[in-house]
Parts: C-alpha cells; sequence; structure tokens
C-alpha cells in the first residue's frame, strides 16, 4: 500500500511539473505555473517521506529545517536584481546535493558496504558526480561574475580552450576507468576534483554578456545531474525531474544563443565581451551626444501617441520598474498608447524584464517579443531606453566589425524620437560603444533611472 502511494505521488508531480513548465511559455500564465510546479515539489516530498527505504527521520527532519531557514530568506529577501545570482548560488546547491549523494553511496558501498557496485549503477554515479562538481564550480564562478566579486570582463589565458579539452578528456577517462574498475577510489576522487576544476576554467573565459545562457547551460547540467542520481537511486521521481529540467535548460540555452545570433562554441569558448571598453570610451568620446532635460522629455511622452518602453538591467538595479509602470498610467491617461519590449537576453537572467515588470503589475498583454515589437519602431512618437545597451546597438546591424554583428536587437533606432535613461557613456556587458546614443533622434537623460523616471512622472502631470 504504501508503495503505491508513492507511485500515486509521483505521477501526480510529475502531472504538476509538466502542466508547471506549459504554464512558463506566456507571462500571464507564468505565476499559476509556478504554483504547480511548487504543489508538485510538496507532493513528491511528501510521498519520498513515507517511502518504505527510510529508517532514520532525524538527519531528514534536520535536512528541512535547516534548507527552510535557508531557502525562505533566499526567496523572499533577496532583491530582484540579484535574482540571477541567486539562481547561480541555487544550481550549486542542487549540484552539490547530487554529488554528495553519489559520493555517499560509493563510500558506502566499498568502506561499510557489500564491497561492490553493479557496473550500471557504477556509470550512473560516476556520472552524477562528474556532471554534479563540473556544475558546483561552474555556478559558484557564474554567480562571482553576476555578483561582481570576480571580473564580468573574460579572464583568459594562451591556450585555455587546450587545457580544458585536455581536462575534460582526463575527467572523462577517470570516468571510464572507475565505471571498469569501481574499486579504484583515487580514480573516482580524482574523478571529481578534475570536474570541479574544469568547471572554474570552463567559467572564467566568460563574459558577463553571455552569463544568461551560462547560468541556463547549467542550468541543464544539473538537471542531468539530478537524473543520473534517480538512476542510481532508483528514484523515478529524481529521474524524471532531472529529465525535465536538463531538458528545458538545454532548449533555453539554444533559445538565448540564437536570440544572440551565437553558438554554444562561440559562447563556450569565444570570451565574448573580451573587448577593451575604456578604448572603446574613449574612441566614442568624440562623438556628439545630445543630452536632454526630465521637462523636455516629459513634453514629448506626454503628448506621444505611442511610446515604446525598452528595460534593461538599469531599471533593475534602480527598482525602477514601479515608477515606469505610474509613468506609463499617465502617458495612456493622456491619450498615448504605451507597449513594453523586451529582448530575451534584456538583463542577467532569461525572462528578468518579464518578473521586475509583473512584479509592479504591468499588464500582460503590453509585453511584447522582440518579433512582434520591431515593426511598430517606425510608426513609435517616442522610443523610451531604460537602462538597456547592447540589446539596441545598431551597431548589430551595421557594423561587420563589431563583437556584435549579426545578433538580433530591439530597433529603437527606427522610432522618431529616443530618449535614454543613462547613469553615463559607460559601455555595456559586451563592452563597446553604442551608436544608438550619438544618433541624431537621440536624446540622452542622465541620472539614476528611478529618479530620473520621478521626475518624468512629475513632470508629465504637470505638462
Amino acid at each position: 500500500m504504501r508503495e503505491l502511494i508513492v507511485g500515486l505521488s509521483y505521477v501526480g508531480a510529475t502531472f504538476l511539473f509538466i502542466i508547471g513548465l506549459r504554464g512558463l511559455t506566456h507571462p500571464d500564465r507564468a505565476r499559476r505555473g509556478m504554483q504547480y510546479a511548487a504543489f508538485g515539489m510538496l507532493i513528491a516530498v511528501c510521498g519520498t517521506l513515507i517511502n518504505h527505504e527510510i529508517v532514520d527521520y532525524r538527519w531528514i527532519g534536520a535536512g528541512l529545517v535547516i534548507g527552510a531557514l535557508i531557502g525562505y530568506p533566499l526567496g523572499m529577501w533577496v532583491p530582484t536584481t540579484a535574482l540571477p545570482q541567486r539562481i547561480a548560488m541555487s544550481l550549486s546547491f542542487g549540484a552539490l546535493a547530487a554529488v554528495l549523494v553519489g559520493v555517499s553511496e560509493y563510500y558506502h558501498a566499498f568502506h561499510g558496504g557489500e564491497g561492490s557496485i553493479p557496473t550500471a549503477t557504477m556509470a550512473a554515479l560516476a556520472f552524477e558526480v562528474l556532471l554534479g562538481s563540473l556544475t558546483v564550480t561552474g555556478a559558484l564562478m557564474a554567480f562571482g561574475k553576476l555578483q561582481e566579486i570576480l571580473p564580468s570582463q573574460p579572464i583568459t589565458y594562451k591556450g585555455q580552450n587546450a587545457v580544458n579539452f585536455v581536462l575534460f578528456a582526463g575527467a572523462v577517462g577517470l570516468l571510464i576507468a572507475v565505471v571498469i574498475h569501481p574499486e579504484m577510489t583515487a580514480a573516482f576522487y580524482g574523478m571529481m576534483g578534475v570536474a570541479a576544476m574544469l568547471g572554474i576554467l570552463m567559467v572564467i573565459p566568460i563574459g558577463g554578456a553571455d552569463m544568461p545562457v551560462v547560468v541556463a547551460l547549467l542550468n541543464s547540467y544539473c538537471g542531468l545531474a539530478a537524473s543520473a542520481t534517480g538512476f542510481a537511486l532508483g528514484n523515478s521521481i529524481l529521474i524524471i525531474c532531472g529529465a525535465l529540467d536538463g531538458a528545458s535548460g538545454f532548449l533555453l540555452s539554444i533559445l538565448m544563443s540564437k536570440a544572440m545570433n551565437r553558438s554554444f562554441a562561440n559562447v563556450l569558448f569565444g570570451a565574448f565581451g573580451g573587448g577593451e571598453p575604456a578604448a572603446a570610451a574613449a574612441g566614442g568620446s568624440a562623438l556628439p551626444v545630445r543630452s536632454i532635460s526630465a521637462e523636455d522629455a516629459a513634453i514629448q511622452l506626454a503628448y506621444a501617441k505611442l511610446v515604446i518602453i525598452i528595460p534593461g538591467y538599469g531599471m533593475a538595479v534602480a527598482q525602477a520598474q514601479h515608477t515606469v509602470r505610474e509613468l506609463a498610467e499617465l502617458i495612456e491617461k493622456r491619450g498615448g498608447e504605451v507597449k513594453y519590449a523586451i529582448h530575451p537576453v534584456a538583463g542577467r537572467m532569461p525572462g528578468h524584464m518579464n518578473v521586475l515588470l509583473a512584479e509592479a503589475n504591468v499588464p500582460y498583454d503590453r509585453l511584447y517579443d522582440m518579433d512582434e515589437i520591431n515593426g511598430e519602431f517606425p510608426q513609435a512618437d517616442v522610443a523610451l531606453v531604460i537602462g538597456a545597451n547592447d540589446v539596441v546597438n545598431p551597431a548589430a546591424r551595421s557594423d561587420p566589425a563589431s563583437p556584435i554583428y549579426g545578433m538580433p536587437i530591439l530597433d529603437a533606432d527606427k522610432a522618431k524620437h529616443v530618449i535614454v535613461l543613462k547613469r553615463g557613456m559607460a559601455a555595456g556587458f559586451a563592452g563597446i560603444e553604442n551608436a544608438l546614443f550619438h544618433a541624431s533622434a537621440t536624446s540622452m537623460l542622465f541620472g539614476d533611472a528611478k529618479t530620473s523616471l520621478m521626475k518624468l512622472v512629475s513632470e508629465v502631470k504637470a505638462a
């Protein structure tokens, strides 16, 4: 009877996970999708807790308490600007759990158990430990870059790809050895160490501009490690969850790469963003820049028929999403139409801008993907760019020498007027000058995004 209940709980949880993923395909269903997935996880945990194989609940109880104490602050108190870092850290925790399970199973077999492991089980254990170790350190490096503890620019050295290839080949060789001869404990722990080093060396040469793709890819690795854990333990829900996570993370990585017109190889080995941002900024200093006052910008917005707002990471840093919504409501009250243009890689994680705007209760039907909105820019009276940089850089279309050439962008430069809210003329993640800032139709409103938006709100009210 107990096995039947566990099985039914896993089936129910799987159904809710799939429905939850389905809900994430559109903004107006995303919140409910997350609720379905969370409820599914609760069912899966409850089903696992009554598993007949559990002989002692003390450590499980301690884990539940500690996990809740860590998870609640991470979910409730971490600001939305730090969500990418939080996700990277969570991936590291998840991968670490898979590694610890694998090490525990291996240690139990050879230091206090049967003294042998079936070949299929050993293969699953070795794969989970290898991929999990790589993900633990790789996610920590991604966290460091996103938090700016480490330089967001690529850290490169001569022959790095060759070194990474040798480490990868060595880790795979040790995996094969330990699957054939499970008693080779030195090979097992050596494989874990080499994989951990590989995780560090694979991520540090990747620039901050590519972190959304890296986080999605690491999410895929974490899911695959969890699925391998399920095979090793004979746990069906881990297999299913891991497979869903691994497949969705991999597909998301492909979509993110496509949005930047980049291949996986280019992301992982191209050191994108490795140019000299200082030189780029210096080169742009001689180009014309037209600043605008909040009063003049407010007049343009107040009498515009169509305003397209382009949010970027600068909006997230300033926590200005609520003020953006307030400004949009004022424009609409004056008879204007407001739409939001969302680039797939705006911000530092997939869907970053959607999360911020949803938090500010911006209507879902006002959010438009790049392909939906680009055709409307020529009719827009004003394109309001809030802290975005590389995703509106026309060099991606016009400059074959640019590192982002070929990357699909939002066509903000085709609007009749462009107002850019930015602290200064610093380059974005890609480290290159943005030609949009020097265009004749562009006006720069310098300052903190939230402060500038509050001034715009005040001036639009008075217009």
